[in-house]
């Protein structure tokens, strides 16, 4: 599973990775948590406000931190 964490390295994307890895983490799967801070990038995914999350190349989440439960139903 391919985790990307979208966002300038602000504090609310700090604590989504956070919660990304601790959801991924609790799932037992495996995977891949990639920082992605690239402007270009987070708008070729149609984002405009961050922090955003992307699992396996789909956006699940924008401008939010969703808890632990919300990020582990988006990645099963």
């Amino acid at each position: 599973m391919k985790i990307e964490i979208l966002g300038p390295g602000c504090a609310k994307c700090n604590k989504l990775a956070e919660t990304a890895k601790a959801a991924a983490d609790e799932l037992g799967v495996k995977y891949e948590l990639e920082k992605v801070s690239d402007v270009n990038l987070i708008m070729g995914y149609g984002v405009m406000m961050t922090p955003g999350l992307v699992i396996d190349g789909a956006v699940k989440s924008v401008g939010k931190v969703p808890s632990i439960e919300e990020i582990k139903k988006m990645m099963q």
